[in-house]
């Protein structure tokens, strides 16, 4: 069952057109990346999903009802985390963080008393923190809050806008975990990221916006598989450019001063020469690095562009 069916969204600001015929569908059970560059329409595309502004064409549907005709039954089923966290800190000088969450369960017409709304922040990792003023936490603590937040009707459709942007590793990774927790069969979710780990690790399908449509779908491994990318391997020992270029099954060679990089369509064979090889040789290999094919080699496919990096506050 599709939770979300968007069908040839349209949107121009006076000349500048941002969406092109956007298409996507999203199922039940289903974890769907959005990813694009900044300025690609990704937080047009959630806008309009959302509900918050329309769309100057196409269509879309929610759990099979229209977003336009239909937004209050959609909106008690919904649930959006923002990008920006600072908002919510703002407003909430004097009130706590468990005060906040039984708060928005009131705005969806659910009642949790202070012991249901400290289990309910248990799921976040955020029990500790259920006496302290929002504006005090930390960045990951913000975000686990917003996710909280977000879920606090229990919504059967997720939207995550850039989760866990400006988090540090440790920060993301939890962030990831209480995702994990809170995606089941029933549930749907759309996430935006730049961090293509992220898109890797928890989504069942992609989809790359560029230049106002969808330009490339499919599951991760789909995906990289349709580029037919190399595979390399790095090595920072004195193994000369010579005997590099003599592996028979090397696509090429890149040589730099720091590092030589080999590409490569078959990696088992070009390992098993370049071992043999050095091994004849009596030469230092030094540290060896093997990368596959990832979604960011895709995503340079098709656009033409890396992805941004967010940093890290």
């Amino acid at each position: 069952m599709n939770i979300v069916e968007v069908h040839n969204l349209r949107k121009t600001y006076g000349e500048q057109v941002v969406l092109r015929g956007v298409t996507f569908a999203v199922k039940a059970g289903e974890i769907y990346s959005l990813l694009g560059q900044n300025g690609a329409g990704k937080t047009t595309t959630l806008d309009i999903i959302e509900g918050l502004q329309h769309s100057d064409d196409g269509t879309v549907c929610l759990f099979g009802l229209d977003i336009r005709a239909q937004a209050r039954q959609i909106q008690r089923q919904l649930g959006v985390q923002l990008q920006a966290t600072a908002l919510m800190a703002d407003m909430t000088t004097n009130i706590s963080v468990l005060e906040q969450v039984q708060m928005f369960a009131r705005l969806y017409q659910r009642r949790m008393n202070g012991r249901q709304a400290h289990d309910f922040l248990k799921r976040f990792q955020l029990a500790d923190k259920a006496k302290a003023n929002p504006a005090k936490l930390s960045g990951g603590e913000k975000q686990r809050l917003a996710l909280a937040l977000a879920l606090v009707n229990e919504p059967r459709l997720v939207i995550l806008d850039e989760p866990t942007a400006g988090l540090d590793v440790q920060s993301r990774r939890l962030l990831w975990q209480v995702i994990r927790e809170w995606h089941t069969p029933e549930r749907a979710i759309i996430l935006t990221t730049h961090n293509i780990e992220e898109a890797e690790k928890l989504a069942d399908r992609v989809g790359i916006l560029h230049e106002g449509v969808i330009a490339a779908t499919g599951t991760p491994h789909a995906l990289i598989a349709q580029i037919d990318a190399d595979s390399s391997i790095t090595i920072d020992g004195d193994v000369s450019a010579a005997l590099l270029q003599g592996l028979t099954s090397a696509a090429r060679v890149l040589v730099q001063a720091e590092f030589k990089k080999i590409y490569t369509r078959d990696l088992s064979r070009t390992m098993v020469e370049l071992i043999t090889a050095v091994d004849h040789s009596a030469v230092n290999l030094g540290n060896i690095r093997i990368q596959h094919p990832s979604l960011e080699d895709v995503f340079l496919s098709v656009t033409g562009h890396a992805l941004p990096t967010a940093e890290v506050l």
